[in-house]
């Protein structure tokens, strides 16, 4: 493990590992939404039972985030990324020799509680190595794995899925086994001083007499639905419902991911300019909140424009994602943030789990259209709950919470770890 600073080059290269781990795992858990369409037409799987079956890796990673985030607190993040990308290759592998769904949903489940260990381990490390002013933009690139793992998978899983389920899972696995002995090799942790050093004040809960993080933790819940939805149905809308060829959807969906790349570095770089992330946080809520509206809208009047208005949907709702998951490590401090990322992906994957199959449902029962726009009323339930207010004008949430909890100084470059 390193106790001293790296160079910042060698910050960057530790990112990109970080980047292509948290990339492999998205491959993995967004990956059975492409394998929708052969499951309805092969095996005759309804829309609700394949929304659940692609649900399975959210499910799963909803029971461990936490326990991997306190994990992470302890032991760092190179072992913790390492191990769990191998254990998520090995469920995707078996769950790939299953002929049965059941076998292949539970193996989906187990490699899904294997998966949590990137999402928290990979933004504590941008937390840990970077400073506040660039946190934004580096939390932005590494947030760019979700979209970009989804247009990978999108690109490839739904052709491998022509040739059976076993073949489709194989893509993921590999992937995630490659990104086990790339951590292995490439991560370094952040420094880390004893918990002994530490004020009372830097080791309190900040949870303790504050509901700031619940309310970003359930915020998030509620903007996730949307991006969820759209993940896993985007495809099989435009394949089914407006009759695109299976390499056309998947183009389309490809494009939509990199432009969400694309978006979420953006939206990165906007939060360190203006010195906030949670008011562009209820800017994207109500930008989410119309996005849906006007595809549900295109969609009933069978507009040529509701592909359009999907690309514009899909892109708004994963722009908030990185924002939060900056916010909320700043605020935790460097004592809490790994389980406070943790709970931040937990309420995340949980909406992640239960939106599909729900949707589907509500999808094979009124339609796309109407579902659409009742997916764009959770945004506008999050607007109130983004809590502004604990981000003085002028000042990040980090810089907020020292001036409540702990004396101000400026912050070390890089900026140690427990």
């Amino acid at each position: 493990m390193s106790t001293e600073p790296i160079g910042t080059a060698a910050r960057w290269s530790v990112v990109v590992v970080a980047l292509m781990a948290t990339l492999s795992s998205f491959v993995f858990i967004n990956g059975i939404a492409f394998v929708i369409p052969m499951l309805e037409t092969k095996r005759e799987t309804n829309l609700a039972m394949a929304g659940l079956l692609a649900s399975m890796p959210s499910f799963g990673m909803v029971l461990t985030l936490f326990a991997w985030g306190a994990l992470l607190d302890r032991i760092g993040e190179r072992i913790v990324l390492s191990v769990g990308s191998a254990l998520t290759a090995l469920a995707t592998f078996a769950a790939a020799s299953m002929q049965s769904l059941v076998g292949v949903g539970a193996f989906l489940f187990l490699g899904g509680m294997a998966a949590a260990s990137a999402n928290s381990a990979s933004g504590r490390l941008v937390t840990g190595w970077f400073p506040p002013h660039q946190r934004g933009l580096v939390m932005g690139i590494r947030q760019t794995a979700q979209p970009l793992g989804i247009a990978l998978g999108a690109e490839v899983i739904p052709e491998l899925a022509e040739h059976g389920l076993a073949r489709a899972l194989t893509f993921p696995a590999t992937l995630c086994a490659v990104a086990a002995v790339a951590c292995a090799i490439g991560v370094v942790d952040p420094p880390r001083r004893p918990r002994s050093a530490a004020s009372g004040a830097e080791l309190a809960s900040p949870y303790v007499g504050s509901k700031v993080l619940w309310r970003i933790h359930f915020s998030s819940a509620l903007l996730m639905v949307p991006q969820s939805v759209l993940a896993t149905f985007m495809l099989v809308w435009l394949i089914v419902d407006t009759d695109w060829s299976i390499a056309a959807a998947g183009g389309l969906v490809t494009v939509s991911q990199l432009l969400g790349a694309a978006g979420r570095v953006a939206a990165g770089r906007w939060s360190d300019r203006v010195r906030s992330r949670l008011r562009p946080i209820r800017s994207l809520a109500v930008a989410g909140a119309l996005a849906m509206l006007a595809l549900g809208a295109a969609d009933h009047l069978h507009s040529r424009l509701a592909e359009t208005a999907m690309v514009i949907a899909a892109v708004i709702a994963v722009l908030d994602n990185g924002l939060a998951s900056t916010a909320v490590a700043e605020i935790a401090g460097p004592y809490w943030s790994g389980r406070a990322l943790g709970i931040q992906n937990t309420t995340q994957r949980l909406s992640a789990g239960i939106a599909p199959p729900l949707f589907g449902a509500l999808i094979g029962t009124i339609g796309y259209p109407v579902a659409f726009a009742l997916c764009g009323l959770f945004p506008l339930a999050a607007l109130r709950l983004v809590p502004v207010s604990a981000e003085p004008e002028g000042r990040s949430a980090l810089e907020a919470l020292r001036t409540l909890r702990v004396p101000p100084g400026p912050p070390p470059d890089p900026p140690t770890q427990p």
